[in-house]
């Protein structure tokens, strides 16, 4: 059901907006390097686009980056590979939609702002009964569940390296991601602006070593991942619905396009038009999954080395890695899957608050909330993989539904907003977006021309 829907709305947003995703690459990169010189560009204070960008990235590309994609392997054989990329360039176009929206609808909260699935569903939906449904998802699946599969590959990967007790990797992220998750937004956005491009950079600098070192294999290597997705010369029959099924599910987890989370991160960018951070937030789907997804999956299928079994995991890129480069390569991929659940954790957190922020303003539930963050970190360091691995689906299956229905529902919203922004830049200007640019729009008071957000 969900691949359905996911494939559907994907196609349906990439054909209403011109498969914007791919079209736009070049203003996408313009936004990226660029200053945004709109109506918010002289503020000093609040989330810059570029942080909200590495806010929601810090929480895409995490140890699902690394572990996910072994196990998808392992499960679905190299034919995984190719339909987490479908998935990402069709997800693209939803992760724009989503992400437009939240800027559309997001809320003022002091300096800064929030808003995301929830904020949506109330104010343009008038469901917040819907909206609360999605709240409580997401605190559970990004506070809690999501953070434990973090704390659990990063146990699993230094129990493997250095015979680390599980319990202490637990404790030493929970004593680290303390000060980060008391700090507020600003603290969130900082730390994952600084860490989170250094670390992919670096592990997809030792993935294109590894490419070079094998370049004589890769027509191979390609030539397998696509026989395998479309089951030419597969052994046994099923094989493609595996492939498929694993690399959707490994491939949604990490991207998470459509599924209601980055339009969290997205809602709290200082720009001057929604549809900038539409563009952004799509392009970190790309980072995500064709780059840091890749890099691992290349990694492993140039090893050599058996995909067998899904207790593979973390260790299965970490051995995969060593017999390219050498036992050096434990230790690079445990301080990389350390970083990595580090500020993924971060990300996490901040999703839970902003909705923690939409069902009540009592702090005591804030307290507690983040209490449980540090108790869920405990535990999944301790738990079995496929415990959390397997809680993860569960949620993620269930918050992508009702995100992905909504945004459908709204979709004229976004595609009206993207029709705006393209029209200024076709005349020489630099976008700005109210209110009143969409006819009819309501519940926007961000952007009324009487606001200077």
């Amino acid at each position: 059901m969900l691949i359905f829907v996911l494939i559907t709305a994907g196609l349906y947003f990439s054909f209403r907006t011109g498969f914007v995703q791919l079209s736009a690459i070049k203003e996408t990169f313009r936004l990226m390097l660029g200053r945004d010189k709109g109506k918010s560009s002289g503020e000093k204070q609040g989330v810059s686009s570029f942080q909200a960008f590495a806010m929601s990235t810090a929480s895409r590309v995490g140890t699902g980056n690394l572990a996910g994609v072994a196990i998808a392997i392992s499960l679905g054989g190299p034919g995984a590979v190719f339909w987490m990329w479908m998935i990402a360039i069709i997800g693209a176009a939803s992760g724009f939609v989503e992400s437009t929206l939240a800027q559309v609808y997001k809320v003022r909260d002091g300096k800064d702002f929030r808003g995301g699935p929830a904020y949506y569903m109330e104010r343009a939906l008038n469901a917040r009964w819907l909206g609360i449904i999605f709240a409580v998802l997401i605190i559970f699946s990004f506070g809690f569940v999501f953070n434990s599969v973090q704390a659990n590959t990063a146990s699993a990967a230094f129990q493997d390296i250095f015979n680390l007790d599980p319990i202490w990797m637990g404790v030493i992220l929970a004593v680290l991601v303390i000060p980060t998750i008391f700090g507020g937004v600003q603290r969130v956005a900082k730390v994952s602006a600084t860490v989170v491009p250094i670390m992919a950079l670096a592990y997809i600098a030792i993935a294109l070593f590894v490419m070079f070192v094998n370049f004589r294999e890769i027509p191979g290597v390609f030539a397998s991942i696509i026989q395998n997705a479309f089951g030419f010369g597969e052994a046994l029959a099923g094989g493609v619905g595996a492939a498929v099924m694993n690399g959707i599910k490994r491939g949604l987890f990490s991207n998470e396009a459509g599924m209601g989370s980055a339009p969290n991160a997205a809602a709290t960018a200082h720009v001057s038009h929604p549809v900038k951070q539409g563009l952004i937030q799509s392009f970190g789907v790309f980072v995500d999954t064709l780059l840091v997804c890749s890099s691992t999956a290349f990694i492993i299928l140039f090893s050599g080395i058996s995909t067998t079994g899904e207790q593979n995991g973390i260790r299965l890129t970490q051995h995969a890695l060593a017999a390219q480069v050498g036992d050096w390569a434990h230790i690079f991929i445990g301080l990389a899957v350390f970083l990595f659940a580090f500020t993924s954790l971060i990300g996490n957190y901040y999703y839970g608050q902003s909705n923690i922020e939409f069902i009540t303003k009592k702090k005591g539930w804030m307290l507690a909330y983040r209490l449980g963050v540090i108790a869920m970190v405990l535990f999944g360091s301790v738990a079995k993989m496929t415990l959390v691995w397997n809680l993860a689906d569960l949620f993620m299956g269930f918050m992508a539904f009702i995100n992905l229905i909504s945004i459908m529902l709204l979709g004229k919203v976004a595609f009206a907003a993207l029709k705006d922004y393209m029209g200024q830049r076709k005349r020489g200007e630099e976008p700005v977006f109210y209110a009143d640019s969409v006819p009819g729009l309501k519940h926007a008071e961000c952007w009324e021309r009487n606001n200077n957000s």
